[in-house]
């Protein structure tokens, strides 16, 4: 006679429950990363009906009273400074907000975003809005929808943004992007006229991948659980503990795809480096968008357009390619890719026009969920505010309104926190600087371990288990603030 097996605790329960869920999250995870790298165009319609179907049985899933029931007896029974105790409060708060969402209507959205993301795919080639413009109209539809279902919410907005950033509002939002606003038009201009050294290539496409390995590989790439590969719009993903995938867009014409790479590895070291006890649950990936923002903008900006990384990298690169940069020294090179330059592309844009980039979008995601700017309006809109913000003249659809992916994967509300990630990640740098020293001594030696300890240990190990104003807090001693980032801009571009 075989013994009767120990009844579960509701702990156990909870979680076991919860690895089934992250199970159909890494399915929908790989089905995602095909769709974007390497599924021909032609399944697009057939993928997005599975993502739906997915999603649905997910949602459904997870929704239960059984998963309620635990929630409510763990409650009372956990520390709520506790691992165990965050997972319960984590969970809480994404099955509260789940409950809301009618099942049908969590798979309409992920059937919308994969057929959106292939029209938009489409309608950037041929640079036609026309051809995307149903989709949009679909995406805010649903988002109408979705809003519907957070009727407390002082504007229609702050539900969209609490799916990225937990407690963010509107009014939070436009207090920050107003105290940086001015300040950013004002040194546009005043750098306008500057005359800096054109990086005129050709860069060969095989020969950048090769510099952007050499790169990662000094940040900590590790091969056995990491890949790179290229698509259209640069991004990383995480199906499961140990399985980093970055991308990449990568044009012969410029070297901006270096500055990608190093972008999405700020995201990928971020999941990498995430306690693995962690693995299956609601505490195994990035807090919020905003703080695995400010990693991809440390990584891409504050460590990637150091003079110190330079003093290290610059040989090698121009090694690399002594027909476009043999005769350019190191000084003009690192002001070439550090330098103010108003451009049409938010992903090639400097440090300082970045933000009126996102300000911009952020603007107009407000007013066409509002319906104060309709969707047949929007590329004039668009064009109108970039010649306001940037003095820039946008010369087609794809080089405008269509470049960014984000609206045709329904990403309504990301868009603030790649600014907001800005702003922490000089908060984060300024407390690293003071514990670690001289960093850019030690990126001239290529020496980038340091930092990456230093970040894995006071960010990235806890994944989701603090709060995004805790884990800032926890850090930096603060909330977010926009002065340290003002100041950091004033002192490179005075």
């Amino acid at each position: 006679m075989s013994a009767t097996a120990p009844a579960q605790s509701p702990l156990e329960r909870l979680k076991e429950i919860l690895a089934e869920l992250a199970d159909l999250g890494h399915a929908e995870q790989i089905l995602d990363w095909d769709s974007r790298v390497s599924m021909p165009r032609g399944g697009a319609n057939a993928r997005a009906d599975v993502a739906a179907t997915l999603a649905e049985f997910s949602h459904q899933r997870f929704v239960t009273d059984e998963v309620g029931e635990l929630l409510e007896r763990l409650a009372a029974d956990e520390d709520p400074d506790s691992a165990d105790g965050a997972l319960v409060r984590v969970t809480r708060r994404e099955w509260d907000r789940a409950r809301r969402i009618p099942s049908d209507l969590a798979g309409a959205l992920a059937q919308a975003n994969g057929v959106g993301v292939a029209a938009w795919d489409d309608a950037k080639k041929s640079s036609d809005f026309a051809l995307f413009r149903p989709h949009l109209e679909r995406q805010l539809e649903l988002k109408h929808q979705y809003v519907a279902c957070f009727p407390e919410v002082d504007e229609p907005y702050d539900a969209l943004l609490d799916e990225y950033e937990e407690g963010l509002t509107t009014a939070k939002v436009e207090e920050v992007f107003g105290r940086l606003k001015g300040e950013l038009v004002e040194l546009v201009e005043r750098h306008r006229d500057d005359v800096v050294e054109d990086l005129k290539g050709p860069f060969p496409v095989g020969t950048q991948h090769e510099a952007g390995r050499l790169v990662l590989g000094a940040f900590g790439w590790d091969s056995s659980s990491w890949r790179l590969d290229e698509t259209p719009h640069p991004f990383a993903s995480k199906p499961g503990a140990g399985d980093i995938r970055l991308t990449t867009h990568t044009d012969e014409r410029d070297i901006t795809s270096l500055f990608s790479t190093m972008h999405e590895f700020g995201h990928g070291v971020y999941e990498f480096d995430i306690d693995r006890s962690f693995a299956r649950t609601p505490l195994g990936g990035g807090t919020s968008s905003a703080i695995h923002e400010s990693q991809s903008r440390t990584w891409e900006n504050l460590v990637g357009r150091s003079a110190g990384f330079w003093r290290w990298f610059y040989p090698q690169l121009q090694g690399l390619f002594p027909d476009a940069l043999g005769g350019i020294g190191e000084s003009s090179f690192v002001r070439a890719v550090s330098a103010v330059r108003p451009g049409l592309i938010r992903g090639d844009a400097d440090e300082v026009t970045y933000g009126l980039h996102i300000i911009l979008r952020f603007e107009l995601e407000r007013e066409l969920l509002a319906g104060t700017v309709g969707v047949q309006d929007l590329p004039d809109v668009w064009n109108a505010r970039m010649q306001e913000y940037l003095g820039v003249d946008v010369s087609d659809d794809a080089h405008g309104v269509l470049q960014d992916m984000h609206w045709s994967a329904g990403l309504f509300g990301y868009f603030p926190t790649y600014q907001l990630g800005n702003v922490i990640s000089v908060q984060i740098w300024r407390r690293a600087v003071s514990e670690l020293g001289d960093l850019e001594e030690q990126f001239a030696r290529g020496e980038f371990t340091v930092l990456r300890e230093w970040l894995r240990e006071q960010i990235y190990r806890h994944g989701s288990r603090y709060s995004p104003p805790d884990l800032l807090r926890r850090v930096t001693g603060s909330e977010i603030d926009p002065d340290p980032y003002l100041e950091y801009l004033r002192a490179k571009f005075a």
